[in-house]
């Protein structure tokens, strides 16, 4: 089963807990703190694997969740990192995140990497807080959260040549019989439901990829019919290869039919009729095929390279497959997709995160709420009282007492924070 776009849970693994504990050894006075720092959380990283050729293995897990770091130990001594979690994609993933739906990598080539999620950083001992004013700290931080977020995985076939053209014009025929590949062909429309790659050897011994895509029509670039599933895989072509049914034998006209597909190809992304195109007119071995040739040269406003083919009787083939090859070496093998990023720098102004929000629940309490109050409260140690004022000190001077005063809150009203409730004290 080719599988081609999946949506997946990944989350970084937390930092292990800092350790809050002090020298003692016999004959060593004044040993003071010794808690050492947790180890920092593992990655999430996507890693090219070019034996792969579909997102299968994301099929039946959509949950990845990596190794939490090691919490510190006595002595000073470092808790052990965790190993990064890699998840191996095929050539020609792009990675999403489902939310902002912005683009967090686009891997192409093999063994190439990308971290997704980053670990949490490992919370301090109490190593870490030792002063000339407070020599023997009780506090420890716990390891910093994970990086979690909902992704959207998307595969685009890497093929040098792409076949565009309606169902049935002889896409998968023409590619079972210029290479090894054996794509599904029957007589009716959408027999190719998954893209089918074969490799091509010309006479010179010139090679490439061609790609047989599931047919186009109208109305594609809004999702009709294969829609996107169809149009995101054109996108790394080098070469369209456009192929129409010169002898119409289902009725229809094949240079409509060549504005239709270019004009969903346009209405997908205006670069794609940027790339060179050829034009294989097939079934010329159909009595009418070769005056509907002359018509439809004629209805051309601009010059397409045009090969008059047969794949029944493998009729104008090799001419066909040199055409190819000689526009292949003139064109860069790395091609722009319309999402990668310009080679220069784009600076973006970003809103500074507002630190915490403050609403009311039903029940009259305060709810404080935001992506750094939060992370600041999972780092705190709530099991000793110095690491509970450091974290008040910490809210105070983030402004969030007066915050409240300002939202009118009095002595003994409750305030929650995630699942724990607190009173607010004047």
């Amino acid at each position: 089963m080719f599988v081609d776009q999946v949506k997946v849970y990944v989350k970084a693994g937390d930092g292990g807990n800092g350790l809050a504990s002090f020298r003692r050894e016999k004959y060593v006075p004044f040993g003071g703190p010794s808690g050492g720092d947790g180890g920092d959380g593992a990655d999430v990283v996507f890693e090219v694997d070019e034996g792969l050729s579909t997102l299968m293995d994301f099929r039946y897990q959509r949950h990845f969740k990596a190794k939490r770091g090691e919490n510190g130990m006595s002595k000073g001594q470092h808790g052990k990192n965790a190993e990064p979690m890699v998840l191996k994609v095929p050539p020609g993933t792009t990675i999403k995140d489902d939310t902002t739906g912005e683009v967090l990598a686009d891997l192409t080539e093999n063994k190439q990497q990308a971290i997704i999620c980053k670990g949490g950083r490992g919370g301090r001992g109490n190593i870490r807080f030792a002063s000339a004013k407070n020599p023997a700290p009780e506090i420890a931080e716990n390891g910093e959260p994970g990086i979690e977020r909902d992704i959207v995985i998307e595969l685009k076939v890497m093929a040098d040549v792409g076949l565009v053209g309606f169902p049935s014009v002889g896409k998968s025929t023409l590619l079972s019989v210029v290479s090894a590949a054996r794509p599904k062909i029957a007589d009716y429309h959408f027999t190719t439901l998954q893209p089918n790659l074969g490799m091509v050897e010309t006479e010179d011994h010139r090679s490439f990829v061609m790609a047989d895509l599931p047919g186009l029509i109208q109305g594609a670039s809004e999702g009709v019919g294969l829609g996107h599933q169809f149009l995101r895989h054109i996108e790394r072509t080098r070469l369209i290869v456009h192929i129409i049914d010169m002898a119409a034998t289902e009725g229809r006209d094949p240079y409509e039919d060549f504005v239709t597909i270019n004009e969903e190809l346009r209405a997908y992304d205006e670069t794609l009729l940027d790339r060179p195109q050829i034009i294989v007119a097939n079934k010329m071995d159909i009595p009418e095929a070769e005056e509907q040739l002359a018509f439809f040269k004629e209805q051309l406003t601009e010059e397409y390279p045009i090969y008059p083919i047969s794949t029944i009787t493998r009729q104008g083939l090799r001419e066909l497959l040199f055409e190819i090859a000689d526009q292949l070496d003139k064109i860069p093998h790395r091609i722009t997709s319309v999402e990668e990023a310009p080679e220069h720098i784009v600076y973006k102004h970003q809103p500074e995160e507002v630190p915490f929000i403050i609403t009311r629940d039903d029940d009259g309490a305060y709810v404080i709420s935001g992506q750094k109050i939060e992370k600041l409260f999972k780092m705190t140690d709530l099991t000793r009282d110095e690491s509970i004022q450091r974290f008040s000190r910490q809210m105070r001077s983030m402004g969030i007492d007066d915050a409240l005063r300002e939202r009118g809150a009095k002595d003994g009203d409750i305030v929650r924070l995630m699942k724990y409730e607190f009173e607010f004290i004047e």
